[in-house]
């Protein structure tokens, strides 16, 4: 089943040319990036509408024609990148005048058309969803305020969720089987994951149609006893309103999850057994109609099971077992070819790789290795016995394409320069789009031949390209440096009129995030060009990834178990110090920000390393990881319970005393994810500790603090003021 959800937008195809641009000139300009700029567009990059591959060697596209203000899903070649046919198009729709999502069944002879979107949280939404027959023409609705609709793999049904509960629709006869029944807000979920799946694992649509339609397999969460979490919504009437949902904190109770089984020609559910477990992050059908696969976790996420579920009988027998010292991940690599042998992607080795296992379990063999981690799978031509898959081989701060055997045999690269690559393959895997950038080149565009010919450039950013020539901006210079014994990568920034002779304040940069990565070889996201306009007024901008962080394998990344945030605490505050004994750092003006697990390290960062940090920006911080979620936190601290020294002893409210610069904290009250309660306990904690700090609390706005007109250009205004007084001006 193939599915897109986008927002609607204009693909402008640039003329095919077969050369692939150069990077940037090395001129540099003289004006300067103003904060107006960054947030009102000015630097955006041309970039390709998302595709949607189909059958054979086509593609479609959402597109919406201002002019006429039509919607429309078209059908293009790989082969030309031209448009072949209108599939729909919304003005010949008379009950639906606009739609925003479309996905097609497997045969592609039906769309399912949403609109009306409610978003819900991060991933999840609510909307009204038609289905669409491309040969008739025929539009029908198949429900208002529902969630993942999804055709059954026959084209006559389609399964969704509603308040909680299961619902197919029969086209047949247009008659409507409700599966569950005992659905009930922040009690039973059926088919839809909790708040915590959703944002940790991943996904929301939790039922799956086997291949021959007659099962659905579905979870059901039961959050009873998950505690309430709340929220006062300011809005703008004269009473605030409350968002309250089931938040489970480290070390508290989980929803209660189990897998069911319904059969359409009986219309009964059975409960699937699948022994003792915590979580179960994935299922997915076999190409046996009647095997499921479900995926199961413990708690402390170091022991991993995959079950063959057998939907005629309703057991279940282990398939694969793995398991960690620390923790195992979990993904969507999961594939099983022709015969029902599966790829399967691990750290078993120490770095991530690509496994050949038969249905029993049996490894057959390992089809990639070395000391590098692969970091995309695409998937397998069956044809050809060739796996796609996007790598670190040519240097963990690139992405490269390669192809290789089912048996491990003719590895190749496929993408062309670099920097970072990343595919869009067609289905039938003869063509891919690659996306390109590095840190001096934007995306560029381009139509790849699967056996790595480069046909045509779709799309550059040759007028992005000329209009930063006129900017003064400065190149990132990599490097590595190391600090407690580890070589780290590390970028950069330095003003264009750069004087060795000459003291500059220092800002650090850093997310730090277990598997995260900073240190990159891509195009500039907007805190690059806020980080240049740093520079522009005199400050070197520098970002380290430390022990902790991704692609350098699993005992550097996993080297924080137990520990979080600790030793990349350590680390910062290290590279700081080493960065301050060159002669062209103001030793005595160090800042360090970030944002969400980063606004954790540059809090931690700015009270441990109070000999060396002078000032900290912490946007929406954690805290104390007592406060944050039971999946993402127990995966590498475990419970509260079982490690109070690991939560306590590096949470900044227990030692808010050492604050000794200058400290701006920042947090939206709308936000779900990191609770503003985290900000809220660490003023207390200041405020006892008898501290001067500054703070901007921000109503209603959640994570990302960017709804509402002016919200970033005033954020980043508020932060821009800050450094400069406290940081900036102090050099001068």
């Amino acid at each position: 089943m193939k599915k897109l959800f986008i927002l609607v937008t204009i693909l402008l195809l640039s003329s095919c040319k077969k050369k692939e641009t150069t990077t940037l000139n090395d001129a540099v300009g003289t004006k300067e990036i103003s904060l107006e700029e960054i947030w009102d567009g000015t630097f955006s990059t041309d970039r390709m509408n998302a595709l949607n591959s189909m059958n054979g060697d086509f593609y479609s596209l959402l597109n919406y024609d201002k002019e006429t203000k039509e919607t429309t899903v078209d059908k293009y070649s790989y082969q030309t990148l031209e448009k072949v046919e209108t599939i729909v198009n919304s003005k010949n729709l008379q009950d639906l005048e606009d739609f925003s999502s479309y996905s097609f069944n497997n045969d592609e002879t039906k769309l399912i058309l949403g609109t009306d979107f409610e978003k819900k949280f991060r991933r999840s939404f609510k909307g009204t969803f038609y289905a669409y027959d491309i040969a008739s023409k025929k539009l029908s609705l198949i429900g208002k305020g529902i969630q993942e609709p999804i055709f059954s793999p026959d084209n006559k049904k389609v399964a969704y969720a509603k308040n909680n509960n299961i619902f197919i629709k029969d086209f047949a006869n247009n008659a409507v089987i409700q599966v569950t029944k005992d659905g009930k807000k922040n009690c039973i979920i059926n088919g839809i994951t909790d708040w915590v799946y959703e944002e940790e694992f991943g996904f929301v649509r939790a039922f799956e149609w086997s291949k021959d339609s007659r099962n659905l397999a579905f979870l059901r969460f039961d959050e009873t006893n998950v505690p309430t979490f709340s929220m006062d919504i300011v809005g703008t009437g004269n009473y605030p309103t409350q968002q309250v949902f089931k938040y489970p904190k480290a070390g508290e109770k989980n929803s209660e999850v189990t897998l069911h089984m319904f059969t359409l020609s009986s219309k009964k559910t059975k409960k699937i057994g699948l022994g003792d477990y915590e979580y179960i992050p994935r299922i997915k059908w076999s190409n046996d109609a009647n095997i499921l696969v479900a995926t199961t976790l413990n708690r402390h996420q170091n022991d991993l099971k995959l079950y063959k579920v057998n939907a005629l009988k309703g057991n279940a027998t282990l398939l694969l077992n793995e398991t960690d010292k620390a923790y195992v991940n979990i993904d969507d690599n999961l594939t099983f070819l022709a015969d029902n042998s599966f790829i399967w992607t691990s750290e078993k080795s120490g770095f991530n790789h690509i496994y050949h296992y038969d249905f029993s379990g049996k490894l057959i063999n390992q089809i990639t290795k070395g000391k590098w981690e692969v970091t995309n799978y695409y998937g397998f031509n069956k044809d050809k016995k060739t796996i796609y898959y996007q790598s670190v081989e040519n240097g963990s701060t690139n992405r490269g394409i390669y192809s290789i055997d089912l048996d491990g045999n003719n590895k190749k690269l496929l993408s062309k320069k670099e920097g970072t690559n990343r595919a869009a393959f067609s289905t039938n895997l003869h063509y891919f789009i690659n996306t390109y950038s590095s840190a001096k080149t934007p995306p560029i565009y381009s139509l790849y031949t699967a056996e790595g010919e480069m046909l045509k450039v779709i799309k550059e950013n040759y007028k992005l390209q000329k209009k930063l020539s006129d900017y003064k901006m400065s190149p990132k210079e990599f490097s590595t440096i190391t600090i407690n014994g580890n070589e780290l990568n590390m970028w950069m920034i330095k003003p264009v009129d750069f004087d060795e002779n000459k003291k500059y304040p220092l800002l650090m940069y850093q997310y730090s995030g277990p598997g995260s990565q900073q240190v990159a070889n891509r195009w500039n996201a907007s805190n690059d060009y806020w980080h240049n306009m740093l520079a522009q007024k005199g400050m070197i901008v520098a970002c380290v990834d430390g022990r902790g962080t991704g692609f350098k394998g699993s005992d550097f990344k996993k080297s924080t178990y137990l520990n979080l945030v600790k030793y990349e605490t350590e680390d910062q505050i290290a590279a700081a110090k080493k960065l301050a004994e060159r002669s062209y750092i103001d030793k005595n003006n160090i800042g360090i920000w970030g944002w969400s697990f980063g606004g954790h390290m540059s809090t931690n960062s700015l009270l441990k390393g109070n000999d060396i940090f002078t000032t900290a920006i912490a946007v929406a911080p954690v805290t104390s990881w007592r406060f944050y979620d039971t999946v993402y936190t127990e995966r590498f601290l475990r419970t509260p319970q079982e490690n109070p020294a690991g939560y306590d002893e590096n949470s900044p409210i227990n030692y808010a005393d050492k604050l000794q610069g200058n400290y701006l904290l920042v947090h939206g009250t709308g936000d779900d994810n990191v609770h503003v309660q985290n900000s809220y306990r660490m003023t207390n904690a200041l405020i006892e500790a008898n501290k001067q700090f500054d703070q901007f609390i921000v109503p209603d706005r959640t994570h990302g603090i960017y709804k509402g007109k002016n919200m970033r250009l005033n954020l980043y205004t508020k932060m821009t003021n800050f450094l400069e007084e406290n940081l900036l001006n102090k050099t001068k």
